[in-house]
């Protein structure tokens, strides 16, 4: 069982329009409304793969109803803790070239009692977990030393420890000894306070968070595919996605499909790979099922070239 904690959950609104343009008023398309957060999507991918996976998320006011039985509509297994402040609501506005903008409501204050409740949920729970993947961003209020006792604790008790953030928690996850960090692009950029315009550039940032504490690195590289660091050495890897929907979630498919196949390896990194191309040809943060997966546009590349410039953000 795959045990994910998202700190910051959301209800997310995603529509579809021919184009954006400010100031004018717009007619949406499709529309979706699914339940949000990082740590939620990887359960949700993980779920309709197969895989056993518990969410645990804070909640509060209607949002947070609304959110809950989003979940529950899914057949999600979950935790809900619930919270004085009101879950938050996310809009994505995606147009048909893949462009997608998205707006992000920061999220309700977790007082240091909502905190305490919120980890001693997970450390409750982590004893039956294969993993405990903690993912998105922190919401106002916890600090940053309660988020590293709490990435320590798992740690000192045996629990292999995922990492999905951004800024200072993904550094405290770092350096607490997590056994695998999924930064980003950008994210990784920030660690390592440099700007990433190669894959050696990636390569060496991933190095430098295995040097600080990290077990294993999966960055996430978008239209440059992923890298993996690890102590076996470097592999990369891409995949191609002809009709590119919305890339939300992209990332959160990529870490599930990687934790499915063992978070381990080629066979790993291919599945990752297959899961995060197919939510990227999917609405909305819609996560892919078996029948949306696609392995043999996968490439892997043993032996990268550390040279080869990445794409434009």
């Amino acid at each position: 069982m795959i045990l994910t904690v998202t700190l910051n959950p959301s209800v997310d609104r995603a529509l579809e329009v021919d184009a954006l343009v400010r100031g004018e008023v717009l007619r949406a398309g499709d529309s979706h409304i699914d339940p949000g957060g990082k740590g939620v999507n990887v359960t949700r991918a993980l779920l309709v793969n197969g895989v056993r996976s518990t969410a645990v998320v804070p909640t509060g006011g209607a949002e947070g109803d609304q959110l809950v039985d989003l979940l529950k509509g899914e057949g999600v297994d979950m935790l809900a803790v619930p919270i004085a402040g009101r879950t938050r609501s996310n809009i994505t506005l995606a147009e048909p070239d893949g462009t997608v903008t998205k707006i992000n409501e920061v999220g309700p204050l977790l007082s240091d009692a909502e905190f305490a409740q919120i980890s001693d949920a997970v450390l409750a729970a982590a004893g039956a977990a294969d993993w405990v993947v903690i993912c998105g961003s922190l919401p106002p209020g916890p600090s940053i030393a309660a988020f590293t006792d709490l990435c320590e604790r798992l740690v000192t008790a045996g629990t292999r420890l995922a990492v999905d953030s951004s800024g200072p928690a993904l550094l405290a996850g770092v350096a607490a000894g997590a056994a695998l960090v999924k930064p980003n692009r950008e994210e990784l950029a920030e660690a390592v306070g440099a700007e990433l315009r190669t894959l050696g550039d990636v390569i060496e940032a991933c190095e430098q968070l295995r040097k600080a504490g990290a077990g294993s690195v999966l960055a996430s590289l978008g239209a440059d595919g992923a890298v993996l660091v690890d102590e076996t050495g470097v592999l990369t890897g891409t995949s191609a996605v002809s009709v590119p929907r919305s890339t939300v979630g992209a990332g959160d498919a990529l870490l599930a499909g990687f934790l499915s196949a063992g978070a381990r390896g080629a066979g790993a990194l291919i599945e990752g790979l297959a899961w995060g191309a197919a939510a990227v040809s999917l609405p909305g943060s819609r996560m892919p099922g078996p029948g949306d997966l696609d392995r043999a546009h996968i490439q892997l590349h043993p032996s990268p070239d550390p040279r080869r410039p990445l794409q434009r953000d």
